[in-house]
């Protein structure tokens, strides 16, 4: 997939970011469970959509709805997941991160 893929090879920086960032601000075990769990849904579900799409591909030649439907359904669990884990990394990595860069904010949580 990452041959073929451009929105792979982002979520490969993606990942290697918040591993590293997890990394630098020592995050307990407990927060990496989290975060590694939100990178799986994100990734599985990326995989569904590649299979998915390949799928409809090998077996539509033409246009139709419902491939289009089947398309658009597994793009959209994409995104949820990955708007799930922009949101499970805000708040596992934020406050720590505000607080390691010294921005001077102070968080209603944390």
């Amino acid at each position: 997939m990452l041959r073929y893929q451009k929105n792979t090879r982002i979520m490969v920086l993606a990942t290697l970011a918040v591993l590293g960032i997890g990394l630098w601000l020592g995050i307990d075990a407990n927060s990496w469970a989290v975060i590694s769990l939100a990178i799986a849904l994100v990734w599985i579900t990326e995989f569904v959509n590649g299979a998915i799409e390949a799928a409809v591909n090998l077996t539509s030649q033409s246009y139709h709805p419902l491939a289009k439907t089947a398309k658009d359904v597994a793009a959209g669990a994409v995104l949820l997941s990955a708007g799930a884990a922009a949101v499970v990394g805000t708040l596992i990595l934020g406050p720590p991160l505000v607080e390691k860069m010294n921005f001077g904010f102070i968080l209603p949580f944390g």
